[in-house]
């Protein structure tokens, strides 16, 4: 029945729309091994320096069993650390090590690059307000559930 929703169907049209992105990045990350959510894990650590796994997890959208396997793999990779959290010794604070940081940056002129293609296809006014109004809705759900 055509009539029986009176809005778009967003949840699948943000899917579409990731799937349509990762394309294009999924070759990079396959270069060097990555996986997208290591990947996510990876750049996350590069932009903040250091996070407990919880935090982590809730950032990268990683659930958190998965999380707890996938550091395991990194950390025996070399790419992050754990440490105890000096204020709380039953949680691990997570940071890249060395060799992750280089293979960020190693991998960063290919992303980049992947993110001027998209700036030059759909325009780089288009892209920036794309990421302004997500982060609206974001902020102003997240508003609303602590509320």
């Amino acid at each position: 029945m055509a009539d029986a929703f009176q809005h778009t169907n967003l949840p699948h049209l943000l899917l579409h729309a990731r799937e349509t992105l990762m394309v294009r990045f999924r070759p990079v990350l396959a270069e060097e091994g990555l996986s997208e959510q290591q990947w996510r894990v990876l750049r996350h650590l590069y932009d903040i320096d250091i996070l407990d796994a919880a935090g982590l997890a809730s950032s990268c959208q990683v659930l958190a069993p998965s999380l707890t396997r996938m550091l395991r793999s990194l950390e025996a990779a070399g790419l992050i650390e754990r440490k105890p959290d000096p204020d709380d010794l039953r949680r691990q604070m997570i940071s890249l090590s060395v060799n992750g940081r280089a293979l960020v940056q190693k991998l960063s002129p290919k992303i980049e690059a992947i993110y001027q293609v998209l700036e030059q296809r759909i325009g780089k006014d288009r892209l920036d307000h794309l990421y302004k109004e997500i982060h609206a809705m974001l902020a102003l759900l997240e508003r609303a559930e602590r509320d």
